[in-house]
């Protein structure tokens, strides 16, 4: 598959998954969002990044609901995407958002009167 197909195909699985576990029924998912989408070259591997609201045991509990719901979710993502073959969906927890946060009140407790403001784009110093 060419990498633009691709691209489209992981945007589609991305807002289709999002609106299927918007939908989901397992008490123990809790506040959960789809970030990302990794697509193996023939798409039949989907690897979904989700964020997870909670501590760590609401995390833990919200994945392994995600996890046990994978089937479900690709019987979903085979009626409502055209595809050749539904990928085989395969969750993990994405703690980027937060590990960006850390960083930012990291930076906050630094300069706390002054934070550093990121390189304007295009200043070539990137």
């Amino acid at each position: 598959m060419d990498e633009a197909r691709l691209q489209r195909v992981r945007t589609a699985i991305r807002e289709e998954v999002g609106a299927i576990l918007h939908g989901f029924k397992d008490p123990r998912l809790g506040f959960a969002s789809v970030t990302d989408v990794e697509l193996s070259r023939d798409a039949r591997v989907a690897k979904v990044f989700v964020s997870i609201l909670g501590n760590d045991t609401e995390k833990e509990d919200s994945l392994a609901a995600l996890r046990s719901g994978a089937g479900y979710v690709r019987t979903e993502l085979g009626k409502r995407l055209t595809l050749r073959y539904t990928p085989e969906v395969i969750f993990r927890l994405d703690s980027s958002i937060e590990r960006g946060a850390r960083i930012q009140s990291l930076l906050g407790k630094l300069y706390p009167d002054d934070p550093p403001k990121p390189p304007a784009k295009g200043s070539g110093e990137e």
